[in-house]
């Protein structure tokens, strides 16, 4: 075992006797009967260890730099303080830009060694969703291309044996954080691990197999993101290109976002799942860009595949 994991291993066994059936059981919302879960395999990930970008190097050393100048000379604190606070502000800034790679590693295309000429991959967050994702899954079906579910955990645990169906029809489920809250990015680092950890519980025990992949809300994150997602053998992904399907419903132009300037490697983003947990009588646009874009990868000869443990960081 890689020995960046041992602690969180550790970590993991430690909660899961203390907690056992019991702790599954409390992640349920009112009136869910748990599914019977089996093994789960824990797919191999690429050893790394956790190594501040250049950014975090320079925010470091400035705010050491502040502490042992105002412990020199008092009278300097309101610049220092301001010089902090600009920091803290910048760092805030590249964490909602979300491919953005100034915090941390980010898989923005796939290894070109992996995707070949001919491949790209289709990822659908904030699911699974009864009304959308079924209809998602004949989609891909009817031409036979591969997708990643990026699930929030909740939406699982509400609706289990989607999160089985995906996995299924030969489709990859990965952590899109338990309660997906758009305060994510301004979250401590151990509410942070618990919101990865409760999405990794819920996932692995239905999907089977443990997560590798995650996403962050809206791509927003913090710089305690990343030793957080090294410690778990997880490795952040964001996209190539996005159809912002979840905010627009100019079918029209979501389908030119995707498609323009498409090319092998490419990370697609769509949603099948919908912004607000009451149900919508309009059709969500996925449904009906989603064949569009189908038909644009087939005469591109292209194919999706789903994002595996041997996809991997570039």
């Amino acid at each position: 075992m890689p020995k960046v994991y041992w602690w969180q291993t550790l970590s993991d066994a430690l909660r899961l006797v203390k907690g056992g059936a019991k702790s599954r059981a409390g992640l349920a919302e009112p009136g869910f009967r748990p599914v019977v879960q089996g093994p789960v395999v824990v797919s191999p990930a690429i050893p790394r260890r956790y190594r501040p970008t250049a950014t975090l190097t320079a925010s470091f050393a400035l705010h050491a730099a502040a502490i042992g100048s105002v412990a020199i000379a008092p009278q300097q604190w309101r610049w220092w303080l301001g010089a902090m606070l600009a920091d803290q502000a910048a760092l805030a800034a590249i964490g909602s830009w979300p491919r953005s790679r100034l915090l941390g590693p980010n898989l923005r295309r796939l290894d070109p060694s992996r995707a070949g000429t001919d491949r790209v991959a289709l990822t659908f967050d904030d699911g699974p969703d009864p009304g959308v994702t079924p209809r998602v899954l004949d989609l891909l079906d009817a031409t036979s291309a591969r997708a990643t579910f990026f699930c929030i955990g909740r939406r699982a645990v509400a609706h289990p044996r989607l999160v089985e169906e995906i996995v299924a029809r030969g489709h990859s489920v990965q952590n899109h954080t338990f309660g997906h809250s758009f305060a994510f990015a301004f979250y401590g680092p151990r509410r942070l691990g618990r919101e990865l950890d409760r999405a990794q519980d819920v996932l692995g025990g239905l999907a089977g197999v443990t997560c590798r992949y995650f996403r962050a809300p809206a791509g927003a994150r913090s710089p305690y993101l990343e030793p957080l997602l090294v410690r778990r053998g997880l490795e952040l992904v964001s996209w190539t290109r996005r159809g912002f399907d979840a905010v627009s419903r100019d079918r029209e132009r979501i389908v030119d976002r995707l498609v323009g300037g498409l090319a092998p490697g490419d990370i697609l983003l769509l949603h099948d799942g919908r912004l607000r947990e009451t149900p919508s009588s309009a059709e969500p646009p996925v449904l009906e860009v989603l064949p569009r874009l189908l038909q644009v990868l087939e005469r591109r000869g292209l194919r999706s595949i789903a994002l595996t443990s041997e996809i991997g960081l570039p």
